[in-house]
C-alpha cells in the first residue's frame, strides 16, 4: 500500500492560504491547527480508503477523520499530493494532519505523532477464484503479484521458489490475475474487495492470510510485512493538543460502533479491522505511548 511504500520523502503539500472561519470557538482554537477552526489535510487519489470530491475527503479514512473533525468543530481542507508529499507535509508543518493508511514505524514517530489506530490493515491477497492460499508455506514457488516499490516486493522475494511480478500499479496486478499470469496478488484488503465488486469478470476472491509465526519472521526479517499492520493519522511533533484529541475521537468511535459501520460501508471485515494483534501494543509501549497502553478494539 502506500502506507508502506519504500520511497523517500520529498516536499510537495500546497499552500496556506485558507481564510479563518468564522465564530470558531475557543475549544477548537485551542486544538492549535495552523488556521483556527481549520484542519488542513494531506491525501492522496487511493480509493476506496481517500480520494477527494469537489471540496471532500471521501473512503474510509476520509470519512472516519470527518466524524473527528465535525465532532471538534474544524473545517477539513484536503490538499493533494503524493505518498511522499503527504509525509513530507506533516513533518514540515504545512499540513495539519495525513490520513490514507499511513503504516505506524518506530522511525515514523521521530519526525512526527500518530494517533491511536484508526483501524488495522490485515494481511489480504487477491486470488483466483477457486483457490485457497492460507500460510506462508502454501506461497512457496507460487506466481506473486505486488505493486513495485511497496514493501510486499521483500516478503514476495523471500517466499521459496516464488517468482515476483512487480507492476506500476494494482490494475497490472488484477489483469495478469485474471489472465492465469499471477496466482496470489499483496494489495490492501479494500482495493481487492472493490476491485472484487467492480470487475466480475476477473472472477478474484479476498482471502486473508495467517500472519507467519514470530520464528519464521525471525528467520526471514522479510516476512514481517506478511502479518497486520497498524495506521494512524499523522501529524507534525508539536501538534500534541490536535493528536490527543483525536486519538480520543478514534477511540471513542470504537465505542460506539462507528468504526464497525465505516468499515462495513467498504466492504472491509471489522474482525479483521478493528482487532489488534498482540505487537501492536509492544511495538508502541514506551516509544510513542505510555508503558499500560491497551490499542484500541471492538468488543472481544
Amino acid at each position: 500500500m502506500s502506507a508502506i511504500l519504500l520511497i523517500p520523502a520529498v516536499a510537495g503539500c500546497g499552500s496556506d492560504g485558507d481564510d479563518e472561519p468564522k465564530n470558531v470557538s475557543a475549544k477548537t482554537a485551542a486544538l492549535g491547527t495552523i488556521t483556527p477552526g481549520v484542519i488542513k489535510v494531506a491525501v492522496q487519489p487511493y480509493a476506496p480508503y481517500t480520494s477527494v470530491q469537489g471540496d471532500r475527503i471521501v473512503g474510509l479514512d476520509g470519512d472516519i477523520l470527518a466524524h473527528a473533525a465535525k465532532k471538534l468543530g474544524l473545517e477539513v481542507k484536503p490538499q493533494v499530493t503524493d505518498f511522499a508529499g503527504m509525509l513530507a507535509g506533516v513533518q514540515s508543518r504545512r499540513v495539519d494532519i495525513t490520513i490514507g493508511g499511513v503504516a505506524w514505524s518506530a522511525d515514523r514517530q521521530k519526525q512526527g505523532l500518530f494517533t491511536d489506530p484508526p483501524y488495522y490493515s490485515p494481511p489480504a491477497m487477491a486470488v483466483r477464484s477457486g483457490k485457497t492460499y492460507k500460510t506462508v508455506d502454501d506461497l512457496k514457488g507460487l506466481q506473486l503479484g505486488t505493486v513495485e516499490g511497496y514493501v510486499w516486493v521483500k516478503s514476495i522475494q523471500a517466499v521459496p521458489d516464488a517468482k515476483l511480478h512487480a507492476y506500476p500499479d494494482a490494475n497490472g496486478v488484477f489483469d495478469d490475475l485474471g489472465a492465469g499470469r499471477v496466482d496470489v496478488g499483496f494489495l490492501d484488503p479494500l482495493i481487492i474487495i472493490a476491485a472484487q465488486k467492480e470487475r466480475p469478470d476477473l472472477k478474484i476472491d479476498t482471502q486473508y492470510m495467517t500472519p507467519p509465526t514470530a520464528a519464521q519472521v525471525k528467520a526471514k526479517p522479510a516476512y514481517e510485512y506478511f502479518q497486520p499492520y497498524q495506521t494512524g493519522f499523522y501529524l507534525p511533533k508539536k501538534a500534541t493538543k490536535l493528536e490527543k484529541a483525536i486519538s480520543a475521537q478514534i477511540d471513542a468511535m470504537y465505542e460506539n460502533g462507528e468504526l464497525e459501520r465505516l468499515v462495513k460501508k467498504y466492504g472491509g471485515d471489522p474482525e479483521q479491522f478493528l482487532k489488534p494483534s498482540a505487537d501492536v501494543a509492544t511495538a508502541r509501549r514506551g516509544v510513542d505511548r505510555p508503558q499500560d497502553w491497551t490499542p484500541p478494539s471492538i468488543a472481544q
